[in-house]
């Protein structure tokens, strides 16, 4: 699971990370808060060169006749991805990257109070998730919608939830972006232990009008 992410690396430099030419649509940055249908970014190859620009965040499947004609596809399960309808073309032949400086997740107090947590790269680097990208057209509407490949947690990321985003190392992102040829499924899989590290955030950021950096301080417990 996936449901909440926080970009903060300026667009000129995401350009320069992903070697990537960017588009005149892309997101603000810094945003501590980007919530599904909120526009992400995101990296994907034309067959020529890779390009840096804005997707909806929930993927969008042919037969919808409008957005929330169905669920919400934020999320795409690997171990699933080849075989749903929604994804399986997708993930053949229209793979991204979707950059964030962390993500977070949830667990629940002896209360039922929902306690955010903050995951972010120990080397304070930027996250490259795996994601799929499509577009949507309906009596003349056109969406460019993507969805982030979860996989099952690894050992330190399931104290928190038992999934997580496929983090994809630099030397994979050809592969994934189908610049190297077939074997991308191979990349599904959880990221090594001790790539990322967590810590309990307020729980403003249950609110997905919350917005500032003070969103990523570390709770005092």
């Amino acid at each position: 699971m996936c449901g909440r992410l926080a970009v903060t690396l300026p667009n000129d430099a995401m350009s320069q990370l992903f070697a990537a030419q960017p588009a005149n649509n892309l997101p603000a940055v810094a945003n501590y808060n980007v919530c599904p249908t909120n526009e992400v970014h995101s990296v994907w190859s034309d067959g020529n060169a890779r390009r840096l620009s804005a997707m909806r965040w929930g993927f969008i499947p042919h037969w919808y006749k409008k957005p929330n004609d169905g669920p919400l596809l934020i999320n795409a399960r690997a171990e699933t991805i080849a075989e749903k309808p929604a994804f399986k073309a997708a993930c053949r032949t229209q793979r991204c990257l979707i950059p964030a400086s962390g993500f977070y997740e949830w667990t629940k107090d002896a209360d039922g109070g929902r306690d955010p947590w903050y995951i972010y790269r120990k080397d304070k680097g930027t996250l490259a998730f795996a994601g799929i990208w499509q577009d949507w057209t309906y009596e003349g509407e056109t969406l460019r919608t993507c969805a982030i490949v979860t996989t099952g947690a690894n050992e330190s990321i399931s104290k928190i939830h038992h999934r997580m985003p496929v983090i994809l190392d630099p030397l994979d992102w050809a592969l994934w972006l189908g610049e190297k040829g077939k074997g991308a499924a191979a990349l599904m899989t959880a990221a090594p232990e001790n790539t990322l590290d967590f810590y309990r955030v307020s729980r403003a950021v249950n609110s997905n009008r919350a917005s500032g950096a003070a969103l990523i301080e570390r709770d005092v417990l």
